[in-house]
């Protein structure tokens, strides 16, 4: 069941158009990673589905709500969230429920519920300024859910925070999208990779690829046996890229990377090959393309 459908999306900024004809879906009970470099129009297409920007044309529908204001639907958290560091997380997290037209009463009974569940309940009496960046961000979080939103939108949830900030979060998405569709920007394909069910990619403002993660890795996953020697091999890949098993090779100094069309047999004849020549390889390594294989694929384009 679509949850959010969106048509022909437009924003144009002068002459300068940041998206561009932009038409996708989410479906209820998703998660989705909107994907792209940095300037491609993540953040830009998010603030249209928020309603803090206005398209130049285009339509967006949300569930059941064909016209009018669905902003009471969404939960956001923008890239940049900026909080009031005076305030202690529970004092924040009510005032933005009551913001979102709660009572009194239900937004603090929602914001003991979602310090809990985002893990910093010890923190609730705390102010916000003294939080560390991971914590903030769970705080970020729990704003967007104060007013059990049916989408949660999140731009770079995790671009800022270290690598133990990131995990966190990261894993909090994964419990998050058991009751709740999620719609989250990033240009960290890995992550993507991990933790959504669908990805939008667009590139210059345009929609490249849609689909399923487990979709596009069946169309477009490839077979990829990566070599690194103690020498260069530039001129023995060249010497192999005729090969009947092999799709295209890719050398960077002492680092050969192999498409192949079948792993196996590739891996016999590699083998074979590195014995007779006696290259003095230090790994081998059989391996298929990722999201960010393909990613980049769409970017050289």
């Amino acid at each position: 069941m679509k949850l959010l459908e969106v048509r022909s999306l437009t924003k144009s900024f002068g002459k300068h158009v940041a998206v561009n004809d932009l038409s996708f879906s989410i479906e209820k009970g998703h998660c989705v990673a909107l994907l792209g470099a940095n300037g491609a129009g993540k953040t830009t297409t998010l603030e249209m589905l928020s309603g803090l920007q206005q398209p130049t044309n285009g339509s967006v529908s949300f569930g059941d709500v064909h016209k009018g204001d669905y902003r009471e639907y969404i939960g956001y958290l923008p890239q940049h969230p900026v909080f009031f560091p005076w305030m202690n997380g529970m004092e924040y997290l009510v005032f933005m429920g009551e913001l979102s037209g709660l009572s009194k009463t239900k937004a603090s009974t929602r914001a003991n519920e979602l310090l809990e569940r985002l893990g910093i309940a010890d923190a609730g009496k705390r102010k916000v300024g003294g939080y560390s960046g991971g914590m903030k961000q769970r705080l970020g979080i729990a704003q967007a859910l104060i007013h059990e939103p049916k989408l949660l939108m999140l731009d770079e949830p995790v671009s800022a925070l270290d690598p133990v900030g990131r995990r966190e979060i990261l894993e909090l998405m994964k419990l998050l999208k058991e009751t709740t569709t999620i719609l989250f920007s990033t240009h960290i394909l890995h992550d993507a990779e991990e933790v959504c069910d669908d990805v939008i990619m667009i590139h210059k403002g345009k929609l490249a690829i849609t689909g399923s993660v487990s979709e596009l890795r069946r169309k477009h996953q490839e077979d990829v046996i990566i070599i690194s020697a103690e020498a260069n091999l530039g001129a023995w890949a060249r010497s192999i890229e005729d090969w009947n098993t092999v799709s295209k090779v890719k050398s960077t100094h002492n680092t050969v990377e192999i498409y192949v069309k079948n792993a196996a047999e590739a891996r016999r004849q590699l083998l074979a090959e590195i014995a007779e020549r006696q290259l003095p390889i230090t790994s081998f390594t059989v391996a298929q393309t990722s999201l960010e294989d393909l990613f980049m694929e769409v970017v050289g384009k």
